[in-house]
Parts: C-alpha cells; structure tokens; sequence
C-alpha cells in the first residue's frame, strides 16, 4: 500500500560559516528540505532561483551582510513574501531592532538552541500557511468580484442600449444615430479632460459613464404622441409644449428607477438625468425645459447637446435631406456662446475631423433609411397633413 508523504517545507540557510550551515542542516534536515549557501550573493541567487518557504540568514559575512541581503529580499517582487529569520551572533538590542524593521520575522540569537529554533520555524510556517492560503482566497475573491463586475456592467449597457432602441423605434431616426452620438461626445469629453474647465470632472471614468449613457438623451420621446412625434412639419406652439416635455418623461422614468435602488451606483443615475433633462438647454438661458444658463447646465448635458444638434443637422431622415458638414458647422458656429457653452464648441472645433469620421463611418444606408419608412409607414401616413 502506498503511503502519502507529505512534501517538505524548503529552509534556506545562508551562512558564510561552513561549521554553522553543517550544524544547522543537520538540526533541519530530518523535518525540512533544506538547502545552503556560504555568501549572501549566493543566498540571493538561491533565493530567487528556488523560492524557498523560509530563510535563515546570519549577519556578519564577507560579501554582502544579512541586512543587506535581506534588503535585496524584501525589495524584490519574487522573493518580498519569503519570511525571513536572522540567525546570528549580535545579540544587541540595536542590531536586532534593525533587523525586524528591515522586514524580517525572527531574530535569533547564536549559540543556536534547537528546541526553540525548530519551534520557531514550525510557528512562522505556519504563518506562512495562513497568508497563502489567505492570498488564494483573496485572489479567489478578487476575481469573482471582477466577473460579478463584468457581468453587472454588460447587463446595465444592455439594458442601456435597449431602452434607446425602444425609444429609436418611435422616431424617425435610425439606430446609427444613436451610436453617432455617443462617439461625437466621447470624442468631446476626452478632448476637453485636459481643459482647467472640465480637467476635474472629465476623468476617464466619468467619460466612460457619460458616453455609455449618451443613448438615452431621447428616451423620454415615449411618452410623445405619434402625432406630434413624427409630425413630418413645423409643430404648432401647442404641440412644441408637448414636445418639449419629453425631458421632462425620460427623467421621471430614470428618477423612480433610482428610488428603487437608494444607493447604488449614484454616478450612473445623476449623469443619465443630466443627460436627459438637460440636452434641451442653452448657453444663453433660452432653451428648456428648465431654462438653464451657462454653467448651470451640466456638463454631460453642454456635450450631449452639441453632439445631438450636429448629428440632426447632418444625417438624412424620412422626411428631409442630411447638410454637409461645412453647413452644419456653420449653423453651430453661429450657436458659440448662445446655444452652446463656448469652450465644448472649441472643442468641436479642434476635433471635426473625427466628428466627419464617425458621421461617415456610421452614416445611415439607403437601406436604413427605407426601413425606417417601413416600420413607420402606417403612424407615418396617419399624422401626414391633409393635401
């Protein structure tokens, strides 16, 4: 029958002393692998070469002494969690201070007694025991934790992106509009992040929510009747009131979501609402629904409403043509320091040229468009004006 033997724990034994390492290894080998070395160079490159479970290091030696190996040790990412006793000679309340403040565990003091020494060693690597398998079990955890993470952040840009979609279902803009939008802004945020302005607030966590939000800025168009909705003309004062209330809906729905989950995760629901309430607003106090000015209009927001504005303007709808950029930019220009806050404008400004390329990277097919007009032919041939 064969019988489980346990492996021994690794004891390395540096000593410049070949009397001392005879002793000591004859003291340890029956309980431990024990493995020597007469000079502290040699030590270290044992050390790092074997990983050893613990280390008796003597003090005084030629080459390098013990507290400067067990510096080495210490320092070093492979070896920094080897326990470390000094065996050695000085019996100084000094030297044995300096020892343990330089990390190691133990300090004991020669001639060797070993009864206590094997006594010692069993304690520290016990010790040992206990930290490793602490260490596996955090590491356990922590990677639990990132996949819990992982999944909870898949879940909330999933359900993100299919209440946008809801929403894009009633409209007439295409899906790509939606996807257009979240890169003109986060192409906005990371270009102002270095900005004294915005430093503070754009970091890249921030830009990851703000973009990862930028999809529900329309959500509350739900709530819009499909008359006034894809009304194709001009609405009537009384129908822009109407209008103009779909940020008002898509905040009450995301602000009773958040009364349901006091607590958790309060940057995710504060950005959404800004984005949502707020992309109506205007630099100069003009737009709605709260008539914000300036700096009172968040910061997702003053992106969201420069990005949204753009796209409008330059992509193609059911009912009316898309403008080039140049007209675009012209119109928007024209909204520095009145619809728009100036320094987002300056930064749409520096960056046109990745606005033109994700316009056209994610530019709405002909094919996109008739699909549009299919699924909204029926609402869309109800609410047509009368010829």
């Amino acid at each position: 029958m064969e019988v489980f033997s346990p492996v021994k724990p690794t004891v390395l034994v540096i000593d410049d002393s070949p009397s001392n390492l005879s002793l000591i290894s004859g003291l340890l080998k029956e309980h431990y692998r024990v493995l020597v070395a007469n000079s502290g160079i040699k030590g270290i490159n044992i050390a790092c070469a074997n990983q050893p479970d613990i280390i008796l290091l003597d003090v005084v030696m030629p080459d390098l002494d013990g507290y400067d190996v067990c510096e080495y040790l210490k320092q070093s990412p492979s070896t920094r969690n080897i326990p470390v006793l000094f065996l050695t000679s000085r019996a100084e309340i000094q030297d044995e201070k300096r020892g343990l403040e330089m990390g190691a565990v133990d300090y004991i003091v020669k001639p060797v007694s070993a009864p206590i020494l094997l006594a010692r060693l069993q304690t520290h690597l016990h010790l040992v025991g206990i930290d490793h398998q602490l260490r596996t079990n955090n590491q356990y955890l922590e990677l639990e934790v990132n996949k819990r993470t992982a999944q909870v952040k898949a879940i909330q840009e999933m359900t993100i992106l299919a209440l946008a979609n809801l929403a894009e279902t009633r409209d007439t803009e295409t899906g790509n509009h939606l996807i257009r939008t979240q890169l003109y802004i986060k192409a906005l945020a990371q270009h102002l992040s270095n900005h004294p302005r915005f430093a503070d607030y754009l970091t890249p966590d921030h830009i990851s929510l703000i973009s990862k939000l930028a999809p529900l800025h329309d959500i509350g168009k739900v709530g819009i009747p499909d008359r006034i909705l894809l009304k194709p003309g001009k609405y009537l004062p009384e129908e822009f009131e109407v209008m103009k209330s779909h940020p008002t809906l898509g905040r009450n729905a995301i602000d009773r979501a958040r009364g349901t989950m006091e607590g958790v995760d309060t940057d995710f629901f504060i950005i959404a609402i800004e984005i949502i309430y707020c992309h109506h607003e205007k630099w100069d106090g003009s737009g709605y629904p709260q008539g914000l000015v300036a700096d009172e209009i968040p910061i997702p927001a003053r992106l969201m409403a420069l990005a949204d504005v753009y796209d409008a303007l330059i992509s193609r709808r059911v009912y009316k043509a898309g403008m080039s950029h140049a007209q675009a930019y012209e119109i928007i220009s024209a909204g520095c320091g009145k619809h728009f806050d100036p320094d987002v404008f300056e930064a749409f400004n520096a960056i046109q040229s990745q606005f033109i390329y994700i316009a056209e990277r994610f530019a709405d097919t002909e094919s996109d468009i008739q699909a549009k007009e299919v699924a909204l032919s029926g609402v869309l041939a109800s609410v047509a004006p009368a010829v």
